[in-house]
């Protein structure tokens, strides 16, 4: 289930694997979700239309590219 607080525009290879799909939001074990191999729709790089670093934790509502 994809967390509410994730950018739309987030993806992962993940979510194209049938196998992988549903771990694509899953917590690890340490309890932190992780999104590895992630970019953005919007600029197709792993890097934001506002220059940062992309990734599950850190594409929230915080980032004025954010979109819900």
């Amino acid at each position: 289930m994809k967390p509410t607080n994730v950018c739309k525009n987030l993806r992962t290879k993940k979510m194209f694997i049938p196998a992988q799909a549903h771990e694509v939001f899953a917590a690890t074990e340490d309890g932190h979700e992780h999104c590895q191999h992630c970019w953005c729709n919007v600029t197709l790089t792993e890097t934001g239309p506002d220059d940062r670093q992309v990734g599950l934790e850190i594409c929230n509502p915080s980032r004025s590219c954010f979109e819900e």
